[in-house]
């Protein structure tokens, strides 16, 4: 490990104390004040992410915020990005795939390759939201992201906040230990704006073809790529790079 990195992990050790028993809002600000011009916020529209959206906009932070349309998404989507603009007077910046790649991609694979095999659907993933992301995260140094710990267990070791590998940034989670609950109960008493797909069964939400709804109790992300063994259920966008 390089002293720069190493002091980049001790300084990540050191925020992680000091925000140990801090609140979301707290985290926002303190961040978005250090990197100015250089923090961005990925938003999936979900639940998690309409209440850091709100967070946000109620403490008049200033921070790139964008998604990421695969062109494959749920009409319900795109509904609540258009309400979450209008509600909070904002143009969430959206990224869309390189049109080649997918060109390419759906020319010597089909329109639903993902359902072929594991690799396929990691190529769809890779085209449609990794290097869309890249490119949304280029030239930034800190990313905010809705992860919680208890969303799945590839997402249990999450710190609030980390060193994202992949990207070269600081990634900050600022609703890292909430429960379900605390998002829903946040939601219901700031009426905040969400996809009304989590009322049909939906806690977590990607693309259609690839997002069925669950069963009460189910793992909440038990319902994204159903058709592949039990077990790693992300996309490549949160991969831990150790």
């Amino acid at each position: 490990m390089s002293d720069q990195k190493a002091d980049i992990l001790e300084t990540i050790n050191g925020w992680n104390e000091r925000f140990k028993e801090s609140g979301p809002p707290e985290v926002l600000d303190f961040f978005c004040r250090r990197y100015p011009g250089k923090i961005a916020f990925s938003t999936s529209l979900g639940s998690e992410d309409q209440v850091i959206m709100d967070m946000i906009s109620k403490n008049g932070l200033p921070l790139k915020v964008f998604t990421l349309d695969t062109g494959r998404m749920f009409p319900e989507t795109y509904d609540i990005l258009d309400k979450t603009n209008l509600h909070y007077g904002i143009r969430i910046d959206v990224y869309f795939p390189e049109r080649e790649n997918v060109e390419n991609m759906v020319k010597n694979q089909g329109i639903n390759l993902f359902y072929n095999s594991v690799e396929n659907r990691k190529l769809c993933c890779h085209y449609r939201k990794i290097e869309p992301l890249g490119r949304a995260l280029s030239g930034m140094e800190a990313w905010i992201t809705g992860i919680r710990k208890d969303q799945t267990l590839s997402r249990f070791e999450a710190k609030r906040v980390e060193w994202d590998e992949s990207y070269g940034l600081i990634k900050i989670n600022p609703l890292y230990n909430w429960t379900e609950k605390m998002v829903w109960d946040y939601i219901r008493q700031n009426v905040v704006p969400y996809n009304t797909l989590h009322n049909k069964g939906f806690p977590s939400i990607g693309c259609q073809p690839c997002t069925r709804a669950v069963k009460p109790g189910d793992d909440p992300r038990s319902g994204r790529w159903w058709w592949e063994d039990e077990g790693h259920k992300e996309c490549g966008l949160h991969e831990k790079d150790g």
